[in-house]
């Protein structure tokens, strides 16, 4: 004959069961106290390992910071793993090998039925064994253009100049430049009318070029030169100007030319030259002639 539920409730040892269930929520809270710790020590010894060295170089910075939060991310998965499975098998006595062996079934099935989350972790995994970019370099990939934020397993986050942050799958990164690996190049053409002496613009421009590599000397790695002229268009001919600097340090030199070479034109009374102050000259040059 069935006991009636009630008196299965009542010949209950709560006492006890409240005394187990308070054992547990304190061992679960000094679990997930030292899971903290273990954490917050292993960031802080990867931290000073890896980015504040203190004149110890183990990796160069941009390497460093690229794995730091690679590690991070990896550190976090793995203890939060870890303590979930000792939890289960201390508190609520859960066959941990049965779990496992299930994890592992699952995963054979979504790496089958995934097959672009795989490609992905396998791209990631060469981006970042064959050194292509790291964390702080511009980069272009496809059509999105930015600097590396960070370097997942997954996924790399790109932040734009327009401040858009866009996260591209590293299986989706097929071809990348990197605009961060040696000497980067600063080109200026600069147009000038044909009724003026090209020869006094080139000197002019040959000036400003060694005002530019006395003051920017630490940022240049081969001096600003004049090439000449490079083009002959219909109404005006260009003069270049090149120059290699050291990394994102181009496109500032670049704008810096052609705000001296613009100035010292004008000084010297050079005039840079205008399709619209030309075409009005030249309407008013036929209607006298009418």
């Amino acid at each position: 004959m069935a006991m009636n539920p009630i008196l299965q409730l009542t010949s209950l040892n709560w006492k006890n069961i409240g005394l187990s269930s308070f054992d547990n929520l304190v061992y679960i809270i000094e679990v997930l106290i030292a899971a903290r710790i273990s954490y917050s020590a292993l960031i802080y010894f990867l931290h000073r390992l890896l980015i504040k060295r203190k004149g110890k170089i183990l990796l160069d910075e941009r390497k460093a910071n690229t794995l730091f939060p690679l590690l991070r991310s990896t550190a976090f998965y793995v203890i939060t793993f870890t303590v979930i499975i000792h939890i289960l098998q201390k508190v609520f006595h859960f066959e941990t090998g049965t779990l496992l062996a299930s994890a592992g079934v699952l995963g054979v099935a979504v790496g089958f039925g995934s097959q672009s989350l795989v490609k992905d972790i396998i791209a990631g995994f060469f981006i970042l064994f064959e050194d292509q970019f790291a964390v702080g370099e511009y980069i272009k990939a496809g059509e999105f253009s930015g600097t590396v934020e960070e370097i997942g397993i997954r996924s790399t986050r790109l932040r734009d100049w327009g401040g858009e942050l866009h996260i591209i799958p590293n299986g989706k990164i097929t071809a990348v430049t990197n605009y961060n690996r040696g000497k980067m190049r600063a080109l200026v053409d600069i147009q000038v009318s044909y009724d003026e002496d090209l020869d006094r613009a080139m000197e002019v421009m040959h000036d400003v070029c060694n005002e530019i590599q006395a003051e920017f000397g630490e940022k240049i790695v081969e001096p600003p030169t004049v090439q000449g002229v490079i083009q002959f268009g219909e109404r005006n001919a260009v003069l270049r100007v090149v120059a290699y600097t050291i990394t994102n340090e181009q496109w500032g030199l670049e704008r810096e030319l052609r705000r001296r070479i613009h100035k010292a034109f004008l000084e010297a009374g050079i005039r840079i030259f205008q399709p619209m102050v030309i075409a009005e000259k030249m309407k008013r040059d036929k209607e006298e002639e009418e």
